[in-house]
């Protein structure tokens, strides 16, 4: 293949080899990551490929990337989470402080919002409706499942105090 011919591919094939790509990776930035590395290795190679065949190579090379991306993300994941549960098991609070705002970070973000509000600092709960957009009822509604949530996380530690 020219120089030519591999410059006449990369306009042809390259938005279709991102658009599959981004179709099964779902990142922006790793899909154009895959698919610079993809014609890297087909200009690595741009002698020993026909113009023909060029298509076929680069989405074939496209794909292999793209797998090894996900199996070395994969791999990595699971480290991370192995040593985040070494270092949560190891993770001892000093006081109740601690062990509230722990529970609290967990919680989704609107019910976080509602109780930090009521609980923190004290709105009453037609207020904290106007400053969310909901209403009162689910306000209430909120709060009361964002503090089961805090009971249980609390309870489930091994008697904390």
């Amino acid at each position: 293949m020219t120089v030519n011919e591999y410059n006449a591919c990369a306009d042809k094939y390259s938005d279709g080899v991102y658009r599959f790509i981004l179709k099964n990776i779902r990142d922006d930035d790793t899909a154009r990551d895959i698919v610079q590395e993809s014609f890297v290795r087909m200009w690595e190679k741009v002698k020993d490929i026909s113009y023909e065949k060029a298509k076929s190579y680069l989405f074939t090379t496209a794909y292999h990337t793209m797998i090894d991306h996900i199996r070395r993300n994969q791999r990595l994941s699971s480290m991370e989470g192995f040593y985040e549960n070494k270092l949560q098991d190891q993770n001892s609070f000093s006081d109740l402080k601690e062990v509230v705002n722990e529970a609290v970070s967990r919680l989704p973000e609107i019910q976080r919002t509602v109780l930090l509000l009521r609980d923190y600092e004290g709105y009453p709960y037609d207020e904290i409706g106007e400053i969310t957009g909901l209403n009162e009822s689910q306000v209430k509604v909120y709060i009361f499942r964002a503090r089961t949530a805090i009971k249980q996380y609390i309870g489930s530690l091994d008697l904390v105090l």
